[in-house]
């Protein structure tokens, strides 16, 4: 019969204090491990020792015989830091560039932290109260808990996966695992080991010794099926060079949709580079062109297309478009312009942001309190057809749409047809000079390790980057500078394993797997 322990005094009460201070700086360690704040990088090994403290922190309340309320609270206080410690940077958003009193700009981030942490509450709870004594079956209901947690937060309500635990990893050992079992499964992985170590009080050496031969084994498993390796690695096939410029316009937030200001300079700047451009592909970001084509002046959006209507270059182009729903409707989108297509080539974004480019149902009345031109969008198709142009099949996402690799995933599902280059175009700067620009740096690499493609991203501030197969930054502008990046890709041909299953199956085998594993321990637990 579970309980709780006699309080009170004042050795307990400063107990609890700590364990609470323990599961808050906990939390804020994983935040940390996204994207340390010297540099960006993403750091694997804080990642891994985070999230064992909470796991030898949960397993301290279940020897205290904790309920569900306690454990719950808990758990919900190390998610609520660690996710509020992820995306602080809304704030920037909402009151710099959204005219939010700063006072609501806080509240607004901690609650959208609260209410996401609710599902770590609910398995850290779980895991307490209803989890298995045993090391290994304890440590495989957590690793499953935390999986369903992720996979709920990533896909519920449209989803909102930024700062998952298996970003810091594209670095490190794990980060072998993903073209295999993706960004959940490498979270999966990373849970597993640090649970393996610390449900056992105390952690002695031989533990820490096991937990480090449990990593290498699990980076040494995908190099051991030689007939996969190849895909993994991403040398399948070079599908050719292609040779690309990337436009950066640092155009700032506060100005980029004001007459006479942002949008002449947007206008001018990147009309002539598109004008004088030699690469054979040039890209702008996400809305570079933050006007609707019947909006732009007469003849300019004309004479881009006259302008690679002949000869050997292409050009991709973002722009809001009239939705397909006539008008009043509209689109976050890119235009496509090559030598001898009949029409442009046109991409709509499919996953659109909350509160960004629509509004859920009854929160009209918060986007009403900001002066931020903020509407709902219509969405486009999962799956678009790729952009074709000298031998490479070219896909776009939009901004955060790379956070979802099972959508970008179900451009595989036809090897012969499947994507060679993978293309962000993102305008961020609505965050400012902030970790989210490391932090989706990572993102995308993250989808260039799942599917061993190349990943270029075109942006208004950073990062502009060219991102090869192994998920390796080759070429970089500054940051928060205008300027054009060139630089040659090279496309990528077959399917990695994380590629054969998802795009068929989505994440169903992750969330099967994870649910089979809670439900079989419940089971057992229940027999026992």
């Amino acid at each position: 019969m579970r309980g709780t322990p006699a309080s009170g005094t004042p050795a307990s009460s400063s107990a609890h204090l700590f364990r609470l201070l323990g599961f808050g700086a906990a939390g804020l360690a994983q935040a940390l491990s996204m994207a340390s704040p010297v540099g960006g990088k993403p750091l694997w090994w804080l990642q891994l020792l985070s999230l064992g403290a909470l796991v030898w922190l949960l397993d301290g309340l279940r020897a205290q015989g904790a309920g569900w309320r306690r454990a719950g609270l808990h758990g919900w206080l190390f998610s609520t830091a660690w996710l509020t410690g992820s995306f602080w940077w809304l704030f920037i958003s909402l009151h710099t560039y959204g005219g939010l009193p700063a006072p609501l700009a806080v509240i607004a981030v901690v609650a959208l932290a609260a209410a996401l942490g609710l599902y770590y509450a609910a398995a850290a709870a779980w895991f307490v109260v209803r989890g298995p004594q045993g090391r290994v079956t304890g440590a495989l209901v957590f690793a499953a808990l935390w999986t369903l947690a992720e996979l709920v937060r990533g896909s519920w309500f449209t989803g909102f996966p930024w700062g998952a635990g298996g970003y810091a990893h594209v670095e490190g050992p794990l980060a072998a695992l993903a073209p295999w079992v993706g960004v959940y499964g490498i979270g999966a992985a990373a849970a597993l080991v640090v649970a393996l170590v610390a449900l056992h009080r105390p952690v002695r050496a031989v533990e820490w010794a096991q937990g480090v031969a449990l990593i290498a084994l699990v980076v040494a498993l995908p190099h051991l099926v030689p007939s996969l390796r190849a895909d993994v690695q991403g040398d399948k096939g070079a599908a050719g060079k292609l040779q690309v410029a990337l436009l950066q316009g640092n155009i700032p937030q506060d100005e980029k949709f004001i007459p006479g200001g942002g949008i002449e300079t947007a206008l001018r700047w990147y009309g002539e580079q598109l004008r004088d451009a030699k690469a054979s592909l040039v890209v702008t970001p996400e809305t570079a062109l933050p006007l609707l084509p019947q909006q732009l002046p007469p003849g300019y959006l004309e004479a881009i297309q006259a302008r690679y209507s002949q000869g050997t270059q292409a050009a991709i182009v973002g722009l809001p478009m009239t939705g397909l729903g006539g008008p009043g409707t509209y689109s976050n989108s890119v235009l496509g312009f090559q030598p001898g297509a009949v029409q442009a080539y046109r991409y709509s974004k499919h996953h659109l942001v909350p509160f960004g480019e629509f509004i859920p149902t009854g929160f009209r009345w918060f986007i009403q309190m900001m002066n931020i031109p903020l509407g709902d969008f219509e969405r486009g198709g999962l799956a678009q057809a790729p952009f074709l142009w000298q031998g490479q099949r070219i896909a776009p996402n939009i901004c955060y749409e790379d956070l979802f690799g099972d959508e970008i995933g179900a451009n595989f599902k036809d090897e012969a047809t499947a994507p060679t280059i993978l293309l962000n175009v993102s305008n961020i700067a609505w965050f400012g000079d902030s970790v989210a620009i490391d932090e989706h740096l990572s993102i995308s690499r993250m989808r260039a390790l799942e599917f061993a493609r190349p990943m270029v991203r075109a942006t208004n501030t950073g990062a502009t980057v060219v991102i090869d197969a192994q998920g390796r930054v080759t070429h970089e502008l500054p940051r928060l500078t205008r300027g054009v990046l060139e630089a040659d890709v090279e496309g990528r041909r077959g399917l990695t394993p994380y590629a054969r299953w998802v795009a068929p199956f989505g994440l169903w085998p992750l969330w099967i797997l994870a649910m089979a594993i809670v439900a079989a321990a419940f089971v057992l637990g229940r027999r026992r």
